[in-house]
């Protein structure tokens, strides 16, 4: 099952659309579980790294405000098909990373997606 999600998962933080690690390089270990076993990492962030990142976000947020309410719609909806597209992907890795059951991970997917095309249609 990890093979097949492997693509999905990127032991870093996205920080100003960039992938990073943390300053100090310590990383935590991400174990599932249900079996116990080591699954992957993620950086151990601080102050500094959670800073940059609302910085960036703010930043973005400016640019998102001046967006047309038909561009943001298209762009959720490009979110929703995505995510659709790849719900059985998405979904063994949230089984993978919380621990249930596919068929609840799977449904878990099919909410999210559902929310986000009921947000693209409000405009």
């Amino acid at each position: 099952m990890l093979q097949k999600t492997s693509h999905f998962m990127r032991q870093a933080n996205l920080i100003n659309g960039e992938w990073v690690q943390a300053d100090s390089g310590q990383t935590v270990d991400v174990n599932n579980p249900a079996t116990g076993l080591k699954i992957g990492t993620v950086p151990k962030s601080g102050k500094a790294e959670t800073r940059r990142a609302i910085e960036a976000a703010a930043e973005a947020f400016k640019t998102w405000r001046k967006t047309t309410a038909l561009e943001r719609s298209k762009l959720l909806r490009k979110l929703h098909d995505a995510m659709m597209d790849n719900q059985d992907v998405l979904a063994e890795l949230l089984t993978i990373e919380q621990g249930k059951s596919l068929f609840e991970s799977k449904g878990e997917i099919g909410s999210a997606a559902s929310y986000i095309l009921w947000f693209a249609e409000e405009g």
